[in-house]
């Protein structure tokens, strides 16, 4: 397992991300209706491949669209189209029920999870992949990326047998299995931060039987490549960028 300072990145660079915007983003992308979902989609409309980003709890957060524009836009080697869906229908979990510190947001969380179960999100995305597809011909292969709450979709979606995907990626995941690990059929690239239990962060590495790349972002927060990632933080800012690059790269070597 590879734990690299944000000052060096990895050696070779096949992106060049712009500076991250701490505050005040404005999106690249719009959005759209597809197969009944409100979906932010970014990305050239002539991209051979396509990303679904499974975002966290918390929705439509500028920090989600802004790695969702990274993705699009910072690979000049390889084109990808990103979409967005919105599974929670308008209701994302409000922030301020995070951390869950009273038995009353403990209480609104529950409840939440249990309206918005992952395993009823990943049994969506097989039809919604092809819906898309349909929509977008020109996208041959796609991939996937969860961060935290979508990070244990991923696990789901890629260790099932309708699995649509090319590639994985996981973002601070929740839930972290080991056992998911086993049967996870594509290249995976999962990148914890100092939060999630690293015994089971590493067991997870070890079953993996695909082209991996396990890396524990130590010194950052669970959600510091999502909603909760603090950008006006130089280093919360730089390994934020430096986790998309880490994404891109993967996907650059590792997409069949």
């Amino acid at each position: 397992m590879s734990t690299m300072p944000a000052i060096y990145g990895h050696s070779e660079a096949c992106c060049n991300i712009p500076p991250v915007v701490s505050s005040g983003y404005s999106a690249k992308g719009s959005y759209d209706e597809l197969d009944g979902f409100k979906t932010y989609v970014t990305g050239p409309g002539d991209a051979t491949k396509g990303i679904i980003y499974i975002y966290d709890i918390f929705g439509y957060f500028d920090q989600t669209l802004q790695g969702a524009d990274i993705l699009a836009t910072s690979d000049h080697y390889n084109q990808y189209k990103v979409f967005i869906p919105d599974w929670f229908k308008g209701e994302p979990c409000p922030i301020e029920w995070y951390p869950p510190n009273t038995p009353e947001k403990q209480k609104n969380l529950g409840n939440f999870f249990a309206k918005n179960s992952p395993p009823s999100v990943a049994s969506k995305l097989p039809d919604y992949v092809k819906a898309l597809s349909a929509k977008n011909p020109s996208i041959k292969s796609w991939a996937v990326l969860g961060t935290c709450w979508g990070g244990k979709v991923v696990s789901l979606v890629t260790s099932g047998d309708s699995n649509p995907f090319s590639i994985g990626a996981e973002a601070h995941p929740a839930m972290v299995d080991p056992k998911e690990a086993e049967t996870i059929k594509v290249p995976l690239i999962m990148l914890a931060s100092g939060e999630e239990p690293e015994d089971k962060v590493k067991e997870f590495e070890a079953a993996l039987k695909v082209p991996k790349h396990v890396e524990i972002f130590k010194d950052q927060i669970h959600g510091w490549m999502a909603a909760r990632a603090d950008l006006s933080d130089k280093r919360v800012n730089d390994e934020y960028t430096r986790g998309y690059k880490t994404v891109l790269e993967f996907f650059a070597k590792n997409w069949p």
